[in-house]
């Protein structure tokens, strides 16, 4: 029986010609990540294992993202942690305020994972670097310790579920649309410990950056893992942003798969996840009401590129955030504020009333930097609207694509892009 993309790289980092779902191995890691909240849970647990430093400096990524810039004493005491850490070991990837972004948009800019790889992160989003073909997933902060001083971790190895995508998606259709249409068919459980594969024709209309937003959504139905295919765009963006060797691995044509699920891009239309899951979905046509909102956040691991910042600003361009709306818009990494910056994004951002933060989760986790209160509403780019996800348990949070999310700005209720 063949191997799926997953599988095929788990056996290469296990040392063994072929592994199958179900089976337990242990694989090489080729980095290890973890970020402000995460990582003094792992550091603490390796000064109880007694371990003397890491495995190795150049394989560890510590990325303060979540709370930073510190927004009270204990997330600066959490920071201080991992600094002190970082700084004791030697870390070559530890991101300062100043050179840090939020850690899923960041690690692949800074080329630290490429095809092949296997990854993990104790963060669920860790998943996100399946758009380049790599494995990655999130892990408790406990395994995280174990794989900073072992350099290896335990796994059993996932079924998987191969989504074919087809066709050309139609205008304001993004990575965010596909993903949130493939949870509210398949549910928030739909692909418990399994790896989401994403396959078809339609791959090539999407660009990385919607792919890492599918990736990183997979955690979302409950994937261990969402992965694409490697191909040309794939190899470009790799050679762009890193110098690591990347090895590209195929799915066997006889690989076994628990489902195969055909999704038809071109009948997909922007799509909005209601509270309290991201299964919870309607298109924008499906939404009779007019749902007013007090709140826009255009940002997060999921959502927070440049191209999301630059379908944001082509919708804001000219109109006014409409009075009484906040609308926080967050670039995602210090580069992609500093080219929304050259290319006058910031400046369409705030000539219509948008306030523009330094990168941070923030909001995404009711960290900061976007709190709602009781009985607010707010639609966001991020990838969770549990209850309670952005602040006061009585509020409501609705998921959305960036252009939906600066549509909605503009008019003060849930709103298509094509209706203004």
């Amino acid at each position: 029986m063949g191997m799926t993309m997953t599988q095929k790289i788990l056996a290469a980092h296990a040392g063994l010609p072929s592994v199958e779902a179900g089976q337990l191995i242990e694989a090489d890691l080729d980095l290890i990540l973890g970020n402000d909240i995460t990582s003094p849970v792992a550091i603490h647990e390796m000064e109880k294992m007694k371990v003397n430093g890491v495995f190795d400096k150049n394989k560890i990524a510590l990325v303060p993202d979540h709370f930073v810039p510190n927004k009270d004493i204990k997330s600066a005491e959490h920071c201080k942690c991992v600094r002190e850490f970082a700084r004791r070991n030697e870390i070559t990837n530890y991101f300062e305020v100043g050179e840090m972004g939020i850690e899923h948009a960041l690690l692949p800019e800074k080329g630290l994972v490429v095809a092949g790889d296997v990854v993990i992160g104790a963060d669920s989003h860790t998943c996100t670097y399946g758009a380049l073909g790599a494995f990655s997933t999130g892990v408790g902060s406990t395994d995280m310790a174990a794989g900073m001083a072992t350099g290896k971790a335990w796994f059993k190895v996932p079924s998987a579920i191969k989504f074919v995508l087809t066709g050309k998606p139609a205008e304001w259709i993004s990575g965010k649309d596909i993903i949130l249409h493939i949870i509210g068919k398949i549910g928030v459980d739909g692909a418990l410990y399994k790896s989401m594969e994403f396959t078809g024709d339609g791959v090539s209309y999407l660009s990385m950056d919607d792919r890492f937003t599918i990736a990183n959504m997979a955690i979302e139905a409950g994937g261990k893992n969402g992965i694409f295919p490697v191909d040309d765009l794939t190899i470009s963006y790799m050679k762009e942003h890193s110098i690591k060797e990347f090895k590209v691995y195929e799915a066997d044509e006889d690989a076994e798969y628990d489902e195969i699920i055909t999704i038809d891009l071109t009948t997909l239309k922007p799509t909005v996840a209601f509270p309290h899951l991201p299964e919870n979905t309607k298109t924008v046509d499906q939404i009779k009401e007019d749902i007013e909102i007090d709140q826009v956040v255009i940002g997060s691991c999921t959502n927070g590129r440049i191209d999301d910042l630059r379908i944001a600003a082509g919708i804001l361009k000219g109109r006014k955030v409409k009075k009484g709306i906040r609308c926080i818009v967050i670039p995602a990494t210090q580069n992609i504020y500093l080219t929304a910056m050259e290319e006058g994004l910031l400046k369409i951002f705030i000539e219509a009333g948008a306030v523009v933060s330094t990168p941070t989760c923030g909001p995404c986790l009711g960290g900061y930097m976007g709190i709602l209160a009781d009985g607010e509403r707010c639609v966001s780019t991020t990838n969770r609207n549990f209850v309670g996800r952005m602040g006061h348990i009585n509020s409501e949070i609705y998921l959305a694509s960036p252009a939906v999310a600066a549509a909605s700005a503009v008019t003060g209720k849930i709103t298509s892009p094509a209706a203004l």
